[in-house]
């Protein structure tokens, strides 16, 4: 390098002031890609390499003057994030090789262009760390304005585990622990109320604990679409893709909201080959199992199907109590003279079977009663306070109700359901509309028999007994049976 370039260099380096060139002339030639190059080696450490390839290693260190590092960024998501994120560490290993750097500005340029372009409104950070400080750990997408929050109380300690969701629960620890596990995506679903979002939560808390540099973007499928059809207005659809292809895991619910969204349906089929081909984790929850969610493309049925479905069953009598019980050890330590009388929780549990959100809210209720009024939370207590919400649960399954849903979902005619026929695309049908009306009515099996073309109530019992002993052998026999109650309770 001839002398003359070799100044060009220093005073692209700094400014002018007497200060900032002394100081960088006692660590000799050093050009502006020598003191990135030193704070990247220390960035990727500070950072992890994950986040530091993403984010910071596209950047360009231009310009260090008066206090400002100016870099180029391909593009001005980058520029964002990285401002967002990561600009204390960027500013601390600079002010460690010399000047003191107390903001930083961006520039968008094409990777491989000769001039960065300016763009309107510089990032700039608004804190001035001294270089003694610490990094500071970056903060993840999970708990960014980039998806949606994360709640608190959602963890897998207070997730309360039972017959009817025991396996969700063992696939969500499973994945929350990271690397393989030989199944992308998982896809959750089952009705309102059984533990869904719970689940997805608790998995984004366990595995930032685990991994704190990845990356992790939660949000529902509603999200999803807004910040597409936004991208599409503004003319920023690659800072959407690099947003949502450059995460560790993904995790998007209710993800029946996107059928029928045509467009919407395209970039969630490409963001999802795009991310499972880096092997990077999918979790996805849905209210149905692919293949019935209506208006959904056939090839993202069949990607979200290579993976795990697990279907969140129906809360049982034993797991509602095994709630209620919790939730009320948990106010107990906040209050503890609270008084709950015997069988007030069997009570609820019993009465109030639609869902755990209901449940919940019931218990919550009667704890703020008891609070407010400074009374024991008693069976009659119970009653009066929450007499709206058990009528509203008391509201009577028919048989008509159940043969009309049955015969609906088997596609075929009302009136088979009485009739004589015996063909197994009709008999079964019937049998399963018998099963459900002994599990969720109050009929005897004689009157059951009556409402089905008077029947004998052996014939009856002989078809539920059937059913019954089918569904712990036929997989998707009991998948039927879980939705068909699903939709009868809702």
């Amino acid at each position: 390098m001839t002398i003359a370039k070799r100044d060009a260099s220093r005073k692209k380096l700094v400014g002018v002031t007497g200060r900032d060139w002394g100081q960088y002339e006692s660590r000799g030639d050093m050009t502006m890609e020598d003191i990135w190059g030193q704070a990247c080696t220390k960035l990727e450490q500070a950072v992890g390499p994950n986040n530091f390839n993403h984010w910071i290693k596209p950047l360009r260190l231009t310009a260090l003057e008066d206090g400002v590092a100016r870099f180029a960024s391909p593009t001005r998501f980058i520029s964002d994030w990285v401002n967002r994120h990561f600009a204390n560490e960027i500013m601390v290993e600079l002010s460690r090789l010399g000047p003191q750097v107390d903001r930083l500005r961006f520039e968008i340029a094409p990777k491989g262009g000769v001039a960065p372009v300016a763009a309107e409104g510089d990032a700039v950070a608004t804190t001035a760390p001294a270089a003694s400080q610490p990094a500071a750990r970056p903060v993840s997408a999970a708990k960014s304005d980039l998806g949606a929050p994360l709640d608190p109380r959602f963890t897998f300690s207070n997730f309360v585990v039972g017959k009817p969701n025991e396996l969700a629960h063992a696939a969500a620890r499973r994945v929350a622990e990271g690397g393989p596990v030989g199944f992308n995506p998982l896809f959750l679903y089952g009705g309102v109320g059984l533990g869904k979002t719970h689940l997805m939560h608790a998995i984004a808390h366990d595995y930032q604990t685990r991994h704190p540099m990845a990356q992790v973007l939660y949000l529902s499928a509603e999200q999803f679409m807004y910040r597409f059809v936004q991208a599409l207005r503004e003319s920023t659809i690659m800072d959407f893709k690099g947003m949502f292809r450059n995460v560790n895991m993904l995790m998007v619910d209710d993800v029946q909201f996107i059928a029928g969204k045509d467009s919407t349906q395209e970039e969630f089929f490409h963001t999802f080959n795009a991310l499972v081909d880096q092997g990077k984790q999918i979790v996805i929850s849905a209210d149905r199992a692919p293949a019935e969610i209506k208006g959904l493309e056939e090839r993202i049925k069949s990607r979200l199907s290579c993976g795990l479905i697990v279907d969140l069953h129906p809360t049982t009598y034993e797991l509602r109590l095994g709630i209620l019980q919790s939730k009320t050890e948990s106010f107990r330590r906040q209050q503890p003279d609270l008084e709950i009388g015997h069988g007030v929780l069997e009570f609820l549990a019993h009465r109030i079977t639609t869902n755990v959100r209901v449940l919940e809210g019931a218990l919550q209720r009667l704890f703020a009663h008891a609070s407010l009024l400074r009374r024991e939370i008693t069976l009659e207590v119970a009653q009066e306070c929450l007499a709206d919400i058990l009528r509203t649960n008391d509201r009577k399954i028919s048989i008509d109700d159940i043969q009309r849903k049955v015969a609906e979902h088997y596609n075929i005619r009302l009136a088979d359901m009485m009739g004589p026929k015996r063909a197994r695309n009709v008999a079964r049908p019937r049998q399963i509309a018998m099963y459900l009306s002994k599990q969720l009515t109050s009929r005897s099996l004689p009157e059951i028999g009556r409402r089905f073309g008077g029947r004998d109530h052996t014939t009856i019992m002989h078809g539920v007994r059937k059913i019954e002993e089918l569904s712990t052998e036929d997989t998707s026999l009991a998948e039927d049976i879980a939705m068909l109650k699903r939709l009868l309770e809702a």
